[in-house]
């Protein structure tokens, strides 16, 4: 794919916005609000990406669609909820009379990435969506999330596209419990998040590694506060890129949290627009040696409503290179730390 502009256009590439997913309102002062969506449709403009990148529209998640990964309780109690609205489903996590069609819409909206890649329309797509996802597990709904956008959308990419092996990579600065559980028995779903820790929600220590026959499929990669580039980045440019070599999958979805820069008011860890940008260039290329260029960054957290619109601008541009390009850094003591600690976790599955 030659998905630099030309002639006005890029080729391959799409996003997803819509204005309802503002209509999600968890109240006043929440740190998840409508403002973050009216940030990123500001760079959208800005740069010129309404112009040049294909559009795409969201849908509802069917029940059907949602049951891959949800129970029918959990959604009829999002539901409850949004009719008493507003309301609260835990300390962090509360909906408004709109937000159960919202969530419809977000999960949905990554199904229409879903499709568009795998009938081969687009190869690399974002979803802009709202609520997040990835702390949702199969009956809770919490930290901001009410559906796992990503979950779900794994196991329909599995179900309706025939996806054998299929990687998700999350780099928020929250460890992507939810995800993680969906898939914590299953080989055929990779999963890898970096994140800080010890931090909300608790989980993603290194001995995570999966159960059964998906033992080694899981692998977490804790990072202490204050944590910068300098460590991050290689774990994305040396580590992840040999374990997805390895893994081969056919696609990749990525949920992308910026809440890990050192202006987020949520995050403790220190880096830097240019260093979550490279990790997005070290998975874009990972996506072209292996799946046919085939991923989908999916929006989940990001408070800092600047250091959102740098992060989200400078993966736009990465994802407009034919060779998008990765930070030349020098690596630190904890990243050298990181990588041997993390071998041991590996259940000798995978070598860097």
């Amino acid at each position: 794919m030659n998905s630099q502009v030309q002639d006005g256009q890029a080729e391959g590439l799409g996003y997803l916005l819509d204005d309802r997913y503002r209509l999600h309102d968890p109240g006043p002062y929440h740190p998840e609000s409508p403002e973050r969506l009216i940030a990123i449709q500001q760079i959208l403009d800005a740069s010129g990406t309404t112009d040049r990148w294909q559009r795409l529209h969201p849908r509802e998640a069917t029940a059907e669609e949602l049951g891959l990964v949800h129970n029918s309780i959990h959604v009829e109690r999002i539901k409850q909820a949004a009719r008493q609205a507003p309301s609260n489903l835990d300390l962090d996590t509360s909906v408004s009379t709109e937000s159960y069609q919202i969530a419809l819409l977000a999960a949905g909206g990554v199904l229409q990435c879903i499709d568009a890649i795998c009938l081969k329309k687009l190869r690399r797509t974002f979803a802009f969506i709202r609520p997040p996802g990835h702390h949702a597990g199969r009956e809770s709904a919490r930290g901001f999330c009410l559906f796992n956008n990503v979950a779900v959308s794994a196991a329909y990419a599995r179900t309706k596209h025939k996806i054998e092996r299929l990687a998700i990579v999350d780099m928020d600065v929250h460890h992507g419990n939810g995800t993680q559980a969906c898939f914590y028995n299953d080989p055929s779903i990779l999963y890898i998040s970096s994140h800080q820790y010890p931090f909300y929600p608790g989980s993603g220590n290194m001995n995570e590694a999966g159960k059964g026959q998906g033992k080694g499929y899981t692998l977490n990669f804790p990072l202490p506060e204050e944590t910068a580039d300098s460590s991050f980045v290689p774990i994305y440019s040396k580590i992840i890129p040999a374990v997805l070599d390895q893994f081969a999958p056919q696609l990749i979805l990525v949920s992308a949290g910026f809440d890990g820069h050192f202006r987020d008011p949520l995050g403790g860890l220190s880096l830097t627009h240019a260093g979550l940008a490279s990790a997005a260039a070290s998975l874009i290329l990972a996506a072209e040696r292996l799946c046919d260029g085939k991923i989908c960054f999916v929006l989940e957290g990001g408070y800092n409503l600047q250091a959102l619109k740098e992060c989200v601008h400078a993966i736009l541009v990465e994802m407009e290179k034919q060779h998008p390009r990765e930070l030349s850094i020098r690596e630190s003591s904890l990243f050298r730390e990181i990588s041997k600690q993390a071998v041991k976790f590996a259940a000798g599955r995978w070598k860097w």
